[in-house]
C-alpha cells in the first residue's frame, strides 16, 4: 500500500478515527494490527521476515536483561560475555536475513565474473527471491534497539506487542526515517489525545510531501528515465540536465515520503525525527551528509563509525573508518557496484577534504578570502552540489558502464543547441510540464532557503487568519490533484527508496 494510493486515502482516516475511539490502553494493539496489515498489502509472506527480526531482537534484549539481573551471581565479566553473545546473535540473525534476500545474488554474480576471467567453472544457482519492501529500514531500526539496550541507553521493553509496534510502525516502516528506540519506543507508552492543531499541522506536512512526490518527483522521473534509458542516443547536455534533475527527483521522492510519514505520525500523536534539512544548501560534502537522510547517516555514525574508533585512533584509522562507513552506506542502498562506487566517491572526498584542511586554510589566508562572505558561501554551495550531483550519476545508472558513459557525456557537452530548439520537450514532458518542473524546483529551493535561515513556511501559514489557512490548504490539495503526474490509467508511482 503506497502513500499515494487510493487505498491509503481510505486506510489512514479509518485507522486514525478508530485509534482515538478505542480505549487508550489498547490503542497500541490497534496500531500494531494495522501496521502489519499495511506491510502485508505488498506481499503477505514477507511479514514473517518482519516478525523474525522483531522476535530475534526482542529475545536478544530480554537475554541481556536477564544477564544484568544475574550480575551479582555471575560477576561482571560473565555478564558482559553473555550480553555480547546476545548482541552478536541478534546481529548474525538479522544481517543473515538481509544478506540472503538482498546480497546473496550480488555475491554470486561477482564470483561468477571473477571465475569467468580465471576460466574456471562455477555453478550459477541464484536465489529466486524478491527483495522485501523496507527490509533494510526495519532491520536497522531493530538492531539499533538491540545495541541501545546493550549500551544501557534504553530499558528493555518487556511488552512484546509494544516492541513489535516500534519495529513495524506503519508511517515509517518501509522507507524511514529509521527511528531510535530512545525516541519512538518511549512515545508508544504515552497517552495521545486528539488535537485539532496537531492534525492541521500534520495535514500540512502530508500535503507538502504529496506535492514533492506527485507534482515534482514523478514528473521529473519521466525525463530522467528517458535519458538514462538510452545513453547511446541522448548525450551531452541531455545527460547533464537529466543528472541535475535526478538530484531533485531523488530528493523530492525520498523527502516526500519522509514528510508524509512525519505528518501521518503527527496526526496520531507521534513525533518522528526529521530526515532532511535543506541538504542542497550545504557548504561542504560533510555538511551535506549531516543534512541528507539524517536517520541513516546518524545510525552509521553511532553504530559503526564510533564503535570502529571514530577519529580517536589516529589519522589512518580515522580515514579507514570513514571509508568503511561510506562503502557500507553504498551497499545499504543496493547490491550493485554502482552503489559501491557512489559510496566510495563520497568517502574519498571526505578523506581528501580532511587531509587538505590545513592546506586550504593557508590558501584562504594567502588569497585573503572571507569565509563568512555570501559570495564565498555561494561558491562552496555550488561546488558541493556539483560534486554531490556527479556522484548521483553512479547512483542512478543501471551499470558501471552506463555510469562512465554518462560521465563522459557530461564532460563532452557537444550539443548546446538542444537548449533552444525544443529538443528537451520530446522526452516525455511537453513545454508546459518542463517549465512546471523548474518552477516547482524553484519553490522547493525557496522553502529550503528559508528553512536554512530558521523560517518555517508552515508555521508562518498557521499564524495567519483562518480564511488564509483554508485557502492555502484547499489550493494545495487542488494543485496536487490537478498537477500531479499520473501514469497510464492514473497509475501510482513507487517511491525510489522502497527498493532499499
Amino acid at each position: 500500500m503506497l502513500f499515494n494510493s487510493y487505498e491509503f486515502l481510505l486506510f489512514f482516516p479509518v485507522v486514525t478515527v478508530l485509534y482515538f475511539i478505542f480505549p487508550k490502553k489498547s490503542r497500541y494493539v490497534w496500531l500494531l494490527v494495522t501496521s502489519y496489515f499495511f506491510y502485508m498489502s505488498w506481499n503477505p509472506r514477507y511479514v514473517f521476515l518482519l516478525l523474525a527480526s522483531t522476535v530475534m531482537t526482542y529475545l536478544a534484549a530480554a537475554g541481556m536483561d536477564m544477564a544484568k539481573k544475574r550480575e551479582a551471581r555471575w560477576g561482571k565479566e560473565r555478564t558482559k560475555r553473555r550480553k555480547k553473545l546476545c548482541v552478536l546473535a541478534s546481529l548474525a540473525g538479522n544481517l543473515g536475513i538481509l544478506f540472503i534476500f538482498k546480497y546473496a545474488n550480488f555475491v554470486l554474480d561477482t564470483m561468477q565474473v571473477v571465475l569467468d576471467r580465471m576460466h574456471l567453472s562455477f555453478v550459477d544457482q541464484r536465489f529466486d527471491v524478491l527483495l522485501p519492501v523496507g527490509i533494510s529500514f526495519y532491520i536497522f531500526q531493530a538492531l539499533g534497539y538491540t545495541i541501545d539496550v546493550y549500551r544501557g541507553e534504553v530499558e528493555t521493553e518487556k511488552n512484546f506487542l509494544r516492541y513489535a509496534l516500534f519495529v513495524s510502525f506503519f508511517p515509517q516502516l518501509v522507507a524511514g526515517p529509521i527511528e531510535r528506540s530512545k525516541n519512538l519506543l518511549a512515545q508508544l507508552k504515552e497517552e495521545h489525545t486528539f488535537s485539532y492543531i496537531r492534525m492541521r499541522d500534520g495535514l500540512y506536512l502530508m500535503l507538502w510531501g504529496y506535492f514533492l512526490k506527485m507534482v515534482l518527483a514523478d514528473r521529473i522521473a519521466v525525463f530522467v528515465d528517458s535519458v538514462y534509458g538510452d545513453l547511446q542516443v541522448y548525450t551531452g547536455f541531455y545527460v547533464l540536465i537529466a543528472s541535475i534533475l535526478f538530484a531533485f527527483q531523488i530528493y523530492c521522492d525520498f523527502a516526500g515520503y519522509s514528510t508524509i510519514a512525519m505528518g501521518a505520525a503527527q496526526i496520531l500523536g507521534f513525533r518522528l525525527m526529521e530526515n532532511f534539512n535543506a541538504p542542497y544548501f550545504a557548504v561542504s560534502v560533510a555538511e551535506f551528509w549531516r543534512r541528507w537522510h539524517i536517520s541513516l547517516s546518524s545510525w552509521f555514525r553511532d553504530y559503526l563509525y564510533i564503535p570502529l574508533g571514530g577519529n580517536q585512533k589516529g589519522v589512518v584509522r580515522k580515514y579507514g573508518n570513514l571509508m568503511a562507513v561510506f562503502l557500507c552506506s553504498g551497499l545499504w542502498h543496493g547490491a550493485d557496484w554502482t552503489y559501491v562506487a557512489w559510496g566510495g566517491l563520497n568517502g574519498l572526498f571526505q578523506v581528501a577534504g580532511s587531509m587538505t584542511v590545513r592546506l586550504r586554510e593557508k590558501l584562504h589566508a594567502f588569497l585573503g578570502l572571507d569565509r563568512t562572505a555570501f559570495s564565498h558561501r555561494l561558491m562552496k554551495t555550488v561546488f558541493t552540489f556539483a560534486f554531490v550531483d556527479f556522484t548521483w550519476i553512479f547512483f542512478r545508472a543501471s551499470s558501471l558502464s552506463d555510469a562512465f558513459l554518462a560521465v563522459k557525456s557530461v564532460f563532452c557537452l557537444n550539443n548546446p543547441w538542444i537548449l533552444f530548439d525544443g529538443s528537451l520537450y520530446g522526452l516525455g514532458l511537453v513545454q508546459k510540464e518542463y517549465q512546471l518542473v523548474w518552477a516547482g524546483i524553484g519553490l522547493l529551493l525557496l522553502a529550503d532557503f528559508l528553512k536554512s535561515r530558521g523560517v518555517c513556511i508552515r508555521k508562518e501559514i498557521v499564524r495567519q487568519e483562518w480564511w488564509f489557512r483554508w485557502a492555502v490548504g484547499i489550493g494545495g490539495v487542488l494543485a496536487v490533484l490537478v498537477l500531479g503526474k499520473y501514469g497510464t490509467g492514473y497509475d501510482i508511482q513507487n517511491f525510489i527508496y522502497f527498493q532499499f
